[in-house]
């Protein structure tokens, strides 16, 4: 993996170093066998599996749908997608659909919309 030592920076927490190295874990234990490029469809199903099974698509949302934190957090999305896209682009691919699909509701979505959709995440 590339060099780490961005995380030392005064804006990025133990909370970071924490997520990067537990993605960092997924990505090269878990997510490696899952990517079979004759079937998108069906990778992309196992791998929103596997990192919902992981938990990291609680950063995805916040805690009072079932996520990590308060608010969404831009830094541990990025460190997570930096992470996925290293070792296997369609996993990052995968969990930035879900992103984009839970981000607006998460922002601007009626409590309706919110209890329908993100504790499925």
């Amino acid at each position: 993996m590339a060099d780490a030592s961005f995380l030392a920076w005064p804006f990025f927490g133990p909370e970071h170093r924490e997520l990067r190295s537990k993605a960092l874990a997924i990505a090269s234990q878990s997510l490696a066998g899952l990517v079979d490029h004759h079937d998108v469809d069906g990778s992309c199903r196992a791998l929103v599996a596997a990192l919902g099974r992981h938990g990291l698509l609680r950063h995805a949302v916040t805690a009072l749908d079932g996520g990590r934190r308060d608010r969404l957090d831009v830094r541990s999305l990025c460190l997570i997608r930096e992470t996925l896209a290293y070792h296997a682009g369609l996993a990052d691919f995968a969990f930035a659909m879900q992103g984009l699909g839970t981000g607006p509701i998460t922002l601007f979505g009626s409590t309706e919309q919110r209890r329908r959709y993100l504790p499925a995440v």
